[in-house]
């Protein structure tokens, strides 16, 4: 009954645009199909029930062969129907081989232990911050087992999740090793060089996002080159090879000028602002090797946005609410979902393009598409990033189905989750290292101001600057909800007057 339910669900429908299920909020569309049903799509659904059918029939096959179907149904899309079941016998991704008709409905069988037991899904993460933090408690409650590669044995997701493997994440061994007995990898940061990643592929381990898709959110020349092409919105770039071409650039499209790294920075680090020709060597100071300069022009924006998705390697995909994030010194320090005073028009548009980059990028998991909006309400894409992302922090406590929890729904080929939020506004605040350095006391007042506070510790040693945890309020007052997120990630930053 599950499967033809997901089934139904993720398919084709009859009538309308008849698109796999992609949700916005209430929307539907498809990253794959593109063109309405017309008399070719009502051929395709007349398939897709007949693939319904057969489906029945191997279920009730599989039955008598005492396999058991299905703990995690897959997702189906147009025509090509997959669903997992679970058999006494048979290898990952193989045919069970009772003759249950597995291959005919093409069928991927995972094996169970000696007393029939299902034995849960591994995911390992690599890099051991505060999102692999956050994913594992996600991964608990879909009964999912988490192991982690992490820099130290005393990091923010180390401190929580029982299986740990300290190690270097760029050693090919390290990796190698860490992924053995893990169903699928997935990250808490892109740094984990593609060479490695592609061997694990070559070796038959499932990496999502795989290297082709990450390497985009890893390389910032990369991310340009291929958006431009796909005619994605993109600022004027172009990679300078040293300071004279800088500075042509600047003369040719006017000044300031951005300028950023093409590996390695985030949060702010790796990009200046360069006002004027005297300033075109500081990108170049300590330029690591292998790492080129990109600049870009300087986009006159009103404010900053996010657009998060999530994608299924089915296809399946799902749009958060667009936020609106406001960065301090490079560094995100606030969101409010949905972005205030968006219309409904430029909510959906970049919802559309975000899902549209993770279709044409291959992505798997959370996509995390950084938007800058002129004053005419048009936008520019910024950064992407292909794990959790800051800006989807609110929807832990604000949305029916938190960004961790969807990430590991997807990179698992899981039915994903309702990402549309529980009240009309939520407000997320960083906690950034300042003078408290007792947070856990600290929370104190802040829980005894406001009962309907939610606050979120990464377990990391505060220092100026620092990401440490995060607060959450909601409401239908954005005023009031915007007032408490502050004064609460204000306290806890040391100010008792915020």
């Amino acid at each position: 009954m599950v499967a033809s339910r997901v089934g139904r669900r993720a398919g084709r429908t009859r009538g309308g645009s008849g698109w796999c299920r992609v949700l916005l909020g209430g929307l539907t569309g498809d990253d794959r199909v593109r063109q309405p049903l017309g008399a070719a799509g009502s051929a395709a659904a007349g398939t897709a029930d007949r693939g319904r059918d057969r489906q029945a029939v191997a279920r009730r096959v599989a039955t008598r062969h005492g396999c058991r179907f299905p703990q995690f149904p897959g997702i189906a899309l147009g025509n090509d129907r997959v669903v997992r079941h679970r058999s006494t016998a048979g290898a990952v991704r193989t045919p069970c081989g009772r003759g249950c008709g597995c291959s005919r409905a093409r069928l991927r069988c995972v094996p169970v232990t000696e007393d029939r037991s299902v034995r849960p899904f591994v995911v390992g993460i690599v890099g051991g911050g505060q999102l692999a933090r956050m994913m594992h408690q996600a991964a608990i409650g879909l009964g999912v087992r988490t192991r982690l590669l992490a820099e130290g044995p005393d990091v923010s997701a180390a401190q929580v999740v029982a299986d740990v493997t300290v190690g270097d994440y760029t050693d090919p061994a390290t990796v190698e090793a860490f992924a053995a007995g893990c169903d699928v990898i997935t990250f808490d940061h892109e740094h984990v060089p593609t060479a490695i990643l592609r061997s694990l592929e070559a070796a038959g381990v499932v990496v999502r996002p795989g290297p082709d898709a990450l390497v985009h959110a890893q390389d910032k020349a990369v991310m340009r080159d291929r958006l431009t092409a796909f005619g994605a919105p993109c600022p004027v770039y172009e990679v300078v090879p040293d300071e004279a071409a800088l500075v042509a650039f600047g003369d040719r499209t006017g000044w300031p000028v951005i300028a950023k790294t093409s590996r390695g920075g985030y949060d702010g680090k790796g990009v200046w602002k360069l006002d004027g020709p005297q300033q075109a060597g500081l990108p170049f100071e300590r330029l690591a090797e292998g790492v080129q300069v990109v600049a870009e022009e300087f986009v006159d924006f009103t404010r900053e946005l996010s657009a998060l998705v999530v994608r299924s390697p089915s296809g399946q995909a799902v749009a958060y609410p667009v936020s609106e994030t406001v960065q301090r010194d490079g560094v995100c320090v606030e969101t409010t979902t949905p972005a205030p005073g968006l219309s409904e028009e430029q909510a959906t548009g970049a919802q559309h393009l975000a899902l549209s980059i993770a279709a044409e990028l291959g992505v798997v998991g959370l996509l995390a598409v950084e938007l800058m909006q002129r004053a005419d309400g048009s936008v520019v894409v910024n950064e992407l990033a292909m794990r959790p992302h800051n800006t989807g922090h609110w929807s832990i406590d604000g949305a029916h189905t938190s960004q961790f929890e969807n990430h590991l729904r997807a990179v698992l080929d899981l039915p994903l989750g309702d990402p549309t939020t529980r009240q009309p506004w939520t407000v997320m605040g960083n906690v950034l290292g300042g003078t408290e350095e007792d947070l856990p006391s600290a929370l104190l007042h802040c829980f005894a101001r406001d009962r309907r506070l939610r606050a979120h510790l990464y377990g990391k040693p505060v220092r100026p600057g620092r990401k440490v945890g995060h607060v959450t309020t909601f409401g239908a007052d954005l005023d009031d909800v915007r007032r408490r997120a502050l004064h609460a990630a204000g306290y806890l930053m040391g100010n008792p007057d915020a």
